[in-house]
């Protein structure tokens, strides 16, 4: 009994900090219809400069607690709202995801160059050697804190909203943000009031979970992250509930450390929290949740199946005489910037064009990578290496067909950091590796580095092909109308379910192929290959590139292969991926067509003047 107390009382602190995180992110979506997929990072931010402050500089701790809680995290919260968040009211969901998740990132990469993860960090905990004995259960004082804040802020939370009159206001915007207007009440200045709220609590409970767990960048973040599964519980709108499930979540959790047996400790403990995530937004029915809203596509238009020849075949021309003068460590990092610039073609077709946001398409590729592992490598593995991941996608698709925007793109995070937990730390190893071996073709010596780059340029040409193709078919049409028009589609007798599995298998399939050849190219995968913030990365470098193009999925891969470059020259910056891809979504605000999609506006202007001309000459001939 003893010990089924000992492990309520720490799941309930674990629990009490989720509440504290999901209660921010309630707040913070009721007032402006926009999920903060960053606020896992503000309170990792919040946490690092409270040991900043406390610890390195020596502040007291109630004056470094006092001053990042009341003073720092709100102005950081109401200058994001300010600068990133008001200008994205009203506009498509893709771009809300983009916008936050490049906050997300950009805070990493800041977070890894303030504090370089090379320096072992540690927040002690509060009140250190003061306990307390009930029924000869022994509580520390940093546990009675961490319980009685999110009392606290439940309590006051509840009276806010019901008693005051800004708390009223607040829930007035929800409502109708015109109405309130036209009664005094100012939106943007509750919105904004609200962000800073909510980045407080993300930083409350940042700051109490530090000295609970390692202080490290990375996993202080996606502990935070875990807080979104009791958000959804609570839809995103019910506090009561969202609080009820935050220590459900840490009650099971802890409770699986000292009862469940040892190999579900191991496999399956650690994604508790993302089980219940995937579980709470596959069954939110009939909730009136606004996850922003759909503009009119204007895609640019596919060249012919002659020109996409032509071009693909030039590419692996321009490839191979490049790769034939490229020195062994540039040959490697072009090599790695073909087989992603394959699973970025996953997202040209998956979120591109059909309008699905996906934040695991390196799972797939990893999935790719084990199963051409397992084969033995040979055009037999690269087949299964394409087979498990369709199988996997249509797996999911099945489960999560009737989601899109916000809820498909928890669906697929929580899938992510899950297959992480269960599959790919053990089915890799931690800190170890896997051997991959590369395809073999009849009389061609893949093993040659050089020939194997052309190899790679062969397969992304007949890849982008492939997308084209299917852009200009039927099925590429079906797709594009249900990105466009759901509703609308679906009175012209476009099956949605059958379109979404086929286009998520089919995406599923590339991005396994990819990650084979990456396995070959480098020999051996690990499963810090495919971690979810990677495939965060991924979508964002896609988004920048451009989703709609070939061309915009290249320029995303290359510039993903260069980043170890850019560490070399810049080893001061830390985790460079995190830093240049956040600060380019940032920088690339609402165009949600990417580099690509301004490359294609420009060809077609060309091509429209071109064509102007011609006229202007032939009407000037009579």
């Amino acid at each position: 009994m003893t010990t089924f107390l000992a492990l309520a009382i720490s799941g309930l602190v674990f629990g009490c900090v989720y509440a504290l995180t999901a209660s921010g992110l309630v707040v913070t979506y009721v007032t402006s219809g926009i999920f903060n997929f960053a606020h896992g990072a503000i309170g990792m931010v919040a946490a690092f400069t409270f040991w900043q402050l406390h610890i390195a500089w020596g502040w007291p701790a109630p004056v470094a607690f006092l001053v990042v809680l009341l003073v720092l995290a709100p102005l950081l919260g109401a200058v994001v709202e300010r600068i990133l968040v008001r200008p994205l009211y009203g506009a498509p969901i893709g771009v809300t995801l983009v916008a936050t998740l490049g906050l997300l990132v950009t805070l990493l990469g800041l977070a890894f160059l303030v504090w370089p993860p090379d320096t072992t960090r540690v927040l002690p905990r509060f009140f250190a050697g003061h306990t307390v004995t009930v029924f000869s259960l022994v509580i520390d004082w940093n546990q009675l804190l961490v319980i009685a804040a999110a009392v606290t802020v439940a309590v006051s939370l509840r009276l806010f909203f019901s008693r005051s009159r800004l708390g009223i206001a607040m829930r007035a915007v929800v409502d109708d943000p015109e109405l309130a207007a036209l009664a005094g009440t100012k939106p943007e200045r509750v919105s904004q009031l609200s962000w800073a709220m909510g980045s407080s609590l993300a930083a409350l409970a940042g700051i109490l979970l530090a000295p609970l767990v390692t202080l490290n960048v990375t996993d202080l973040t996606l502990l935070v992250i875990n807080g979104y599964a009791a958000a959804m519980i609570g839809r995103l709108r019910n506090l009561p509930a969202t609080v009820g499930g935050a220590l459900l979540i840490g009650f099971l959790n802890q409770q699986a450390v000292g009862y469940a047996p040892p190999w579900f400790n191991d496999y399956v403990s650690p994604a508790i929290p993302m089980i219940l995530l995937f579980l709470a937004v596959l069954f939110i029915k009939g909730e009136r949740l606004r996850a922003g809203s759909l503009q009119g596509l204007r895609m640019p238009r596919p060249p012919s199946l002659q020109r996409s020849l032509l071009s693909g075949a030039a590419f692996v021309l321009v490839a191979g005489v490049v790769g034939s003068q490229l020195s062994p460590a540039n040959l490697a990092i072009g090599g790695q910037g073909m087989v992603l610039g394959v699973v970025m073609l996953s997202l040209v077709l998956l979120s591109g064009y059909g309008g699905q946001v996906s934040l695991c398409q390196l799972t797939f590729a990893g999935l790719g990578a084990y199963a051409m592992a397992k084969a033995g490598g040979g055009l037999g593995g690269l087949a299964l290496a394409a087979l498990l991941p369709a199988a996997a996608g249509a797996l999911v698709a099945v489960t999560v067909v009737r989601l899109r925007g916000l809820f498909l793109a928890l669906a697929t995070l929580a899938f992510a950091q899950a297959m992480d937990k269960i599959f790919f730390l053990h089915a890799l190893g931690s800190g170890s590796s896997l051997e991959v071996p590369r395809p073999s073709l009849p009389g061609i010596d893949l093993q040659d580095d050089r020939v194997f780059f052309a190899f790679l340029a062969a397969v992304f040409a007949l890849a982008a092909v492939g997308v084209l193709a299917l852009r200009r078919r039927a099925f590429g049409r079906r797709l594009i109308a249900l990105n466009d028009s759901p509703a609308a589609s679906a009175t012209m007798g476009v099956s949605a379910t059958s379109t979404r599995l086929v286009v998520m298998a089919l995406s599923a399939a590339i991005a396994g192929v990819g990650g084979a050849l990456l396995g070959g190219l480098h020999g051996s995968i690990s499963n810090n290959d495919f971690l979810l913030l990677n495939s965060c990365v991924l979508l964002l470098l896609a988004t920048l590139g451009g989703l709609f193009s070939p061309t915009g999925a290249f320029l995303a891969a290359m510039s993903y292969a260069l980043f170890p470059k850019f560490q070399e020259l810049f080893p001061d910056l830390g985790q460079v991926q995190f830093l240049f891809t956040g600060l380019g979504v940032l920088a690339l605000g609402r165009n949600r067509y990417g580099i690509g999609g301004q490359l294609a506006d420009a060809g077609e202007k060309l091509r429209a003047l071109r064509v102007s001309r011609v006229r202007e000459v032939a009407r000037a001939a009579g």
